[in-house]
Order: C-alpha cells, then structure tokens, then sequence
C-alpha cells in the first residue's frame, strides 16, 4: 500500500491529518503514532480484523497479546472490570507509561488479547497520541511499530524504514520523551491480599509502583526467558526481541575490567560499542555509541533503542554492552537488554 506520512509538531494546527487518522482507524486500516514511550502501531482495538492487520504489518505471533490505548483513565471500563486497585493506579500514573491488565469484557475480541480473557490498558501521555484518541472515539490496539523482533521505533525514521508500505498512514511527531515500552503489571490476589505482578519494566518503576500497592511481585519472565510452552502474558516476554541482526553480547564486571576488555576487542576485531560517556575518551570513535553517563539511566533508556539500529548499520560482527544495574529504571534497561542479546553475558 502507500504509506502517507504526516509531520505535526502541534496537534491544535493538524485537525485535518488527525481527522483522516481517525477516519482510517474507524474504517479498519492502520495508523503509527508517537506516544511518550515508543511509536505505535495502531488499529481498531474492538475489531479482529484490525489486529490481524497489526500482526500481518509487524510479522509479529498472534499470541503476543496487544495493548489497547484509551482517551481517558476512566475508558477502561467500557472495555475491562476494573477494579479501586486500578483506579489508584489510574490516579497516580495516568495518563502516563503505565500499562494494567484487567478481565476484559466482550466488546474485546479476543484477536486484540492474543486469545486471553485479559486485556492490556493504557492510557499514554502525548499531545498527538491525546488528540488522535479523542478524535477517532475509539481504544487503539497498538504495539510498537517495528518490525517484529527488532529495537522498537523512537522516531519516526525507525518506522518509515521498518513499515513503509505495511501501514496507511505514519504520524511523525519526533522523538519519543522516554524510549523504553510502557511498565506493564497485572492485578493479582491471593489469600493475602491483593497485589501487582510487573511483567515489563518501564519507567514506572517497583519502587514507585509500591506506592499505591504495598505488594509487588516481579515476574520470573522479567529477568528470565519463557519456560517451554508458557504464554506471554504481555507483550516483551519473547525469549530474543528488541534485537539487532548482529550478535549482541552484554559485559558483566567492573569497569576498569570492562573498558581494558573493549580496548583489546578494538584492536582484534570489528565490533560496535555502546559505551558510557566516561569511557568515549579511551576507545577509538570508530563504531562507537555513547549512550549517556553511568549513572544516567534515563538518558540511557532514551538512547538504547536508536543506538542498537544505528550499530546494525555497521560492519561490525558483534556488539557489546555494559550489563545495567537490576534497580529503579536499570531493571527495565536490563529487561530490554537480555532479550536484545538473546541472555548472552559475558563475564568479564
């Protein structure tokens, strides 16, 4: 198909490219878009024939479930049982990269949830995202809008070079403010009590996640690969994903170790680096990637993605990078890395 591409930097002065967005959703085709996190890949989130369009277009499972993506808070019982937990959620971090899954209701087919009676809600905070939403009156199923498996999409220029062709219509709206996928948890109970199960670290960390739910629980899958035969129960919990083509190895050890390694792998072979700033100043420039201090977990999140599709384009045979920390917003940076590198660490 022909794929248009609309530029807005104000949605107020784009009523026009919104409303032929909206009307294409509502018509059953396909829309990218920018929210704050990554851009999305969007369709009719109450039509099976929208999400088997979405899973076509990104060459993606039809059992990775989608997220649906909602004008206002309170929008989700219109399509899920919600529940005080989720509105305490809901006033704490929505709008906002915070996805929760709840029981879905009927209006949900299961295409959209990849054959779950749950479904993945969230609410994002992005003027384009905010003003396509209310235009279109409908919840947009959307996942990233990258080809299935590879570094989800932080520009627009991602997207063009993954999905031209593949959609209707392309929302530039420039960089995504965060660069990493939304955090994602799942309403639990047990004999104790209630509490949340985090499937996918995102910038909404566990820290503040327990905030408003005293009890949260990680995922083995956070940390883990599937188990044979599991089902994900939220999208990025396939075992390789967020990946380049070429082999990417993650470097456990302490730094003086880790910078001597990178130096000696400079000189005997051709390889790619996303290193720290500290570091930029004692390797050589060629095929090298500074994605923000050691320390500056936010503006490495905001770069992982973009670097990891910029050192694919090289002649590199391999890339390297460091481990990230398993705290705060370092865990969802280490989530994202182990499927990237398919769990391949290096100790060094």
């Amino acid at each position: 198909m022909q794929t248009k591409v609309f530029r807005i930097t104000d949605p107020s002065l784009a009523g026009a490219e919104l409303q032929e967005a909206a009307d294409i959703l509502r018509a059953g085709g396909l829309v990218v878009f920018p929210t704050e996190t990554v851009y999305g890949l969007g369709g009719n989130g109450l039509s099976h024939e929208a999400a088997e369009k979405i899973y076509a277009a990104k060459g993606r499972p039809s059992d990775n479930p989608l997220i649906i993506h909602i004008h206002d808070p309170a929008e989700a019982d219109k399509y899920a049982v919600t529940d005080q937990l989720y509105n305490r959620l809901a006033a704490a971090f929505m709008p906002g990269p915070l996805t929760v899954i709840l029981p879905k209701r009927d209006c949900i087919p299961y295409a959209t949830t990849g054959g779950l009676d749950t479904v993945a809600v969230r609410c994002p905070d992005h003027p384009i995202a905010h003003a396509l939403l209310k235009a279109c009156r409908l919840p947009i199923a959307a996942p990233s809008a990258n080809l299935s498996g590879k570094p989800s999409p932080t520009c627009a220029e991602h997207v063009i070079s993954d999905l031209s062709g593949r959609v209707d219509i392309i929302i530039d709206g420039g960089e995504s403010d965060i660069g990493l996928e939304s955090t994602i948890v799942k309403i639990d109970r047990d004999e104790t009590g209630e509490y949340l199960t985090l499937l996918r670290p995102g910038a909404i960390t566990a820290d503040a996640l327990a905030c408003v739910c005293e009890r949260v629980v990680i995922a083995p899958a956070v940390l883990e690969q599937l188990k044979e035969g599991e089902r994900p129960l939220s999208p990025g919990m396939m075992y390789r994903h967020y990946a380049p083509t070429i082999p990417l190895v993650l470097l456990d050890g302490t730094p003086k170790d880790i910078l001597a390694f990178l130096k000696s792998e400079q000189e005997t072979k051709p390889c790619a680096i996303l290193c720290y700033d500290e570091e930029a100043t004692e390797l050589q420039h060629k095929n090298l990637f500074t994605v923000g201090a050691r320390e500056d977990l936010a503006t490495q999140a905001h770069t992982l993605f973009a670097h990891l599709r910029e050192a694919d384009k090289t002649d590199a045979r391999i890339i390297y990078a460091h481990l990230p920390p398993r705290d705060g917003l370092g865990l969802a940076l280490y989530n994202r890395l182990i499927r990237a590198a398919a769990h391949t660490i290096k100790k060094i």
